[in-house]
């Protein structure tokens, strides 16, 4: 690169930092290089995705118009991420943006040198257009804790299996709320089971799923996109619940059962069970519930500790220097209680300060920083399963009286209160909660709802039931 070409630089970063000031241009600018120069079109490289991402989105005209205002010839600016910009001279040319379709999905080691990590089989990623996966997201690097020990466990067993072994739960559908983890061990399998090389392992989010099953359609090469789908040892597929369309959706229940009756291994994560899959045909819900669904629950106070321990060493591989004190990851761990995004978003905000200004982390400084990720702590999720046993026991009925047909007086008034209760506690539309009190029309829990409501406002002693039973279910 021409001394030219480094000055123009200079002097559109300081055309930038006047423009944004000094605060903005620090969060996103400072470490942003410039990698080239051609034929009017300027590339950028920032160190993560997310600057990236963040950029493009918020600043990419005012970057084009700096760079405009210096340089007239400039048409275009292009923005890549560091650990993605491979040097010839030391690894084998591939596609700008290598993922298990191709070599494999690259990553940075602690010199700052690119490498590629070949992921088994790469021929049928690239047939079926698997979806990228995150060197990061290992077994090695999943911390195990309370909440998340038998799905891991599952999970491992799943990787290990060997072809020809006899299957032991299909398919494993792993649910929990965002950021706990899921993602993490579906893609874990993924690695683990190709790096073993017994059996040829695909990872799918649902969205990708529906768009190669569409492309299929649409190129009228369905029938191969089925095949080769149903030729895999173990498909894993993420985040179930978007995953839309009649057409899709009876296709994935094929190839579902395709798989699961040949004896392949299906791996499934969503962020509800399946009886909550609304949208889902009853068949697939049914076929999902009879294998083995394991929970994830929330990250307990001591697995926090671990995972930002671990974060933190994970850290020091590329910044050796960046020191977090004890007491800070106490802080961060007993305060910021949502999910791990949450906890890496907070360390990610002590290491950019840490870097940025050269200030030492300390208790002072996280507390500033972190302030805006201490939420207060959600209300448990209540469940229908809960609503009716509770509904049950206060009513001394059982929970197939509430889903039969029964209309007698001890009966219908348990049955409208758990109604009741289960359209103002939870988030299940009329439509699932009727079907979830014995196949009921929406129309029939709707008029529960509103005869309890009605009631509630003159009858002092069901308020005071109801009142009762919610505190029951949100304790």
């Amino acid at each position: 690169m021409s001394n030219g070409e480094q000055e123009s630089w200079s002097r559109v970063k300081e055309r930038l930092r006047a423009e944004v000031g000094d605060d903005v241009y620090s969060s996103w600018f400072a470490r942003m290089d410039l990698e080239a120069i051609e034929e009017g079109a300027v590339r950028l490289s920032v160190p993560t995705r997310f600057l990236k991402s963040w950029i493009q989105s918020h600043y990419a005209e005012r970057v084009l118009a700096c760079w405009q205002a210096q340089d007239g010839k400039v048409t275009r600016v292009e923005l890549i991420v560091r650990s993605a910009v491979l040097k010839s001279a030391m690894l084998p040319k591939v596609k700008p943006d290598v993922g298990i379709g191709e070599l494999g999905t690259r990553y940075t080691n602690g010199n700052g040198i690119g490498r590629s990590l070949i992921v088994g089989d790469p021929s049928v990623h690239e047939a079926l257009g698997g979806s990228p996966l995150d060197p990061r997201l290992t077994f090695d690097t999943f911390v195990v804790g309370r909440s998340n020990t038998l799905a891991h466990a599952a999970a491992k067993q799943v990787a290990s299996a060997k072809r020809g072994d006899p299957v032991m739960f299909n398919p494993l559908y792993i649910h929990s709320g965002v950021g706990l983890g899921k993602t993490h061990l579906l893609q874990a399998v993924t690695w683990a089971g190709n790096a073993a090389g017994e059996r040829k392992v695909l990872y799918l989010t649902a969205e990708k799923f529906m768009y190669g099953f569409v492309s299929a359609l649409r190129t009228q090469t369905a029938l191969a996109f089925k095949e080769a789908l149903r030729g895999i040892g173990v498909l894993v597929i993420d985040d179930l619940q978007f995953l839309q369309g009649k057409s899709t959706q009876a296709e994935f229940c094929h190839t579902l059962n395709a798989l699961i009756d040949a004896g392949r291994q299906v791996v499934i994560a969503s962020d509800r069970p399946p009886s909550d899959l609304e949208s889902l045909d009853d068949r697939v819900r049914s076929r999902l519930a009879g294998g083995l669904v394991v929970e994830m629950g929330p990250l307990g106070e001591e697995l926090r500790f671990e995972i930002l321990k671990a974060r933190v060493l994970a850290a020091r591989t590329h910044h050796p220097a960046f020191d977090v004190p004890l007491p800070v990851l106490g802080y961060i761990a007993k305060t910021v209680t949502h999910n791990g995004r949450d906890l890496e978003g907070a360390l990610n905000r002590l290491l950019a300060h840490n870097k940025l200004t050269g200030h030492a982390v300390t208790l002072e400084m996280a507390e500033r920083e972190v302030r805006d990720l201490i939420r207060p702590q959600e209300p448990k999720r209540v469940k229908i399963e809960d609503i009716q046993r509770v509904v049950a026991r206060q009513y001394n009925v059982s929970r197939s009286d509430l889903l039969s047909s029964r209309r007698t007086a001890n009966v219908v008034r348990p049955r409208q209160v758990a109604m009741y209760l289960a359209k103002t506690l939870t988030l299940r539309s009329l439509p699932e909660i009727g079907r979830r009190f014995g196949g009921r029309d929406h129309t029939t829990v709707l008029h529960a709802v509103r005869k309890i409501e009605g009631l509630v406002g003159n009858d002092m002693a069901l308020a005071e039931e109801i009142e009762i039973l919610k505190r029951q279910l949100q304790e």
